[in-house]
């Protein structure tokens, strides 16, 4: 059943409501949409007259939102981006098969991106979009159809193939231990220590599988493995970093090995996808394929 025409308001409006809720005035509205204040205004009061409702509350001369708007404004977000996304696939693939997949940058470029070609070449029908996202994420909001992540596999409103696990070794510059090595992992605790902020309780975990019980680990915080990575070889402390990132530099003497050795970490790297889009073609077809990468014995590509 169709419906009434009053609730299907023009996406112009509906983009310039969305525009006020996030930026958080008409100015700023206005300039992200390359319209005017006052176009911006008579958007939003023509999506009034035609919901029936009032969705503005004016201070002076700012303009607010109702808490119903702000609410109202959440869900168009969520619709807007969903249009978005339809049309850029139809746009770049028509027949369909276009996959926006969002990756951790350090194990998309090592693990996924290695193995492509070999999609590339089973399914050279389906064009594959990469976007680099380090922290949580809405897929509701966000133009994505899966995502490659790491966690505890809890995500709601979500399906999910676990991909590996992954091990973790602490690690420093060798002038860091130079005048005194740590004799047991409760030693590491007087060191600096660096966090890897996608990761906040890595430390606390490392230590427990020690033995090691630490209500408080302090030290400096890093937001990606390439960073921290840099850090721990100009001697900033010791960092924890995935085996198979730590490989090369301790080969070759940059880095050793601070205490102890390879310790799983709590989580893995998933496969998860909202549970509408389980039937998506292109997904079914990365995911199938996907499925058939995963083995648990093999170290990480270096």
């Amino acid at each position: 059943m169709a419906l009434p025409r009053r609730f299907l308001p023009s996406i112009a409006s509906l983009r310039a409501l969305e525009a006020l809720e996030r930026l958080g005035s008409a100015t700023a509205a206005a300039e992200a949409l390359s319209l005017t204040q006052s176009a911006v205004s008579r958007q939003i009061q023509a999506l009034e007259e035609q919901l029936g409702v009032p969705l503005v509350v004016k201070s002076g001369r700012r303009m607010g939102l109702t808490p119903d708007a702000v609410q109202y404004a959440a869900e168009i977000r969520a619709a807007l981006g969903q249009i978005a996304q339809a049309s850029m696939k139809l746009a770049v693939n028509p027949s369909g098969g276009a996959l926006s997949l969002a990756i951790l940058p350090t194990f998309g470029m090592r693990w996924l991106v290695p193995r492509l070609p070999d999609f590339a070449r089973l399914h050279p029908e389906v064009t594959l979009n990469l976007s680099t996202r380090i922290k949580p994420f809405n897929f509701d909001v966000e133009p994505f159809d899966a995502a490659i992540h790491f966690g505890a596999n809890d995500w709601p409103g979500t399906a999910s193939m676990r991909l590996r696990g992954e091990a973790v070794i602490a690690v420093c510059a060798p002038e860091v231990i130079a005048a005194k090595r740590p004799a047991n992992a409760r030693d590491l605790l007087e060191l600096p220590l660096l966090h890897i902020e996608t990761r906040p309780d890595a430390w606390r975990a490392w230590f427990a599988a020690q033995g090691v019980q630490a209500a408080r680990v302090p030290g400096t915080i890093y937001d990606q493995f390439s960073t921290i990575t840099q850090a721990a070889l100009h001697g900033l402390g010791v960092a924890l970093l995935p085996e198979y990132l730590a490989h090369a530099d301790l080969d070759s003497g940059r880095l050793v090995v601070a205490w102890g050795g390879q310790t799983a970490s709590p989580g893995g790297y998933y496969l998860i996808w909202p549970e509408t889009k389980g039937e998506d073609g292109a997904l079914a077809k990365f995911r199938d394929w996907l499925s058939g990468q995963i083995n648990e014995e093999d170290l990480l590509p270096r």
